[in-house]
C-alpha cells in the first residue's frame, strides 16, 4: 500500500501561482510514476504532468509552459509549480502514484485539494 498526502490547494487570482506538494509513503518502488491529475464535476479526471523517477516528464496541453512537476525521488515527493492560473484550471487536483510490480500495475492516489482561481 501508498498512502499519499497532498498540500497546497487554495484560492488564487487568475494570472497568480500556486504550488501543490505531494508525499508520498508506504511500500514505494524504485521506479514509479507520480503526477497531478484534476478533476471538475461532471467531467472525467484528466492527467495534468506526470514525472517518473528517471525524470521523464508529460504534460497537458493546456498547461504547457506554465505549469512544472518536479520530484524528489530521496524524499518520495513530487510537486506542481502552477503560474499564470487561468478560471479554467479551477478543479479538485488529486496526486498519484503508479508502479508495475510483477507485471500488473497499481495506482494511488491521494485524497485531492482544491484549487480555485477566481477573482
Amino acid at each position: 500500500q501508498v498512502q499519499l498526502v497532498e498540500s497546497g490547494g487554495g484560492l488564487v487570482e487568475p494570472r497568480g501561482s500556486l504550488r501543490l506538494s505531494c508525499a508520498a509513503s508506504g511500500s514505494i518502488f524504485s521506479l514509479n510514476a507520480m503526477g497531478w491529475y484534476r478533476q471538475v464535476p461532471g467531467k472525467e479526471r484528466e492527467l495534468v504532468a506526470g514525472i517518473t523517477t528517471g525524470g521523464l516528464t508529460q504534460y497537458a496541453d493546456s498547461v504547457k509552459g506554465r505549469f512544472t512537476i518536479s520530484r524528489d525521488n530521496a524524499k518520495n515527493t513530487v510537486d506542481l509549480q502552477m503560474n499564470s492560473l487561468k478560471p479554467e484550471d479551477t478543479a479538485v487536483y488529486y496526486c498519484s502514484y503508479a508502479a508495475i510490480v510483477a507485471g500488473d500495475e497499481h495506482v494511488y492516489w491521494g485524497q485531492g485539494t482544491q484549487v480555485t482561481v477566481s477573482s
